[in-house]
């Protein structure tokens, strides 16, 4: 069987709020289950490809200051 993981996590987001993908991350964040890595993966490339130049700077700065902490 081969599942089209970035599909399949879009499609069980398409539909929830704003409020609802936040409650998501957080909770996958704060599991610390490998597992939701895949999920929180897909979003994370969204985020980026849906990002100019000076956001995708921002998160970048952020992931490195994230290193720091």
């Amino acid at each position: 069987m081969n599942i089209d993981i970035r599909k399949y996590v879009i499609d069980n987001f398409k539909n929830d709020s704003i409020k609802d993908i936040e409650l998501s991350i957080n909770d996958s964040i704060s599991s610390h289950d490998d597992d939701t890595l895949i999920g929180l993966g897909v979003l994370f490339e969204l985020a980026w490809s849906n990002s100019n130049k000076e956001e995708q700077k921002t998160i970048l700065n952020n992931i490195k200051k994230g290193m720091t902490n």
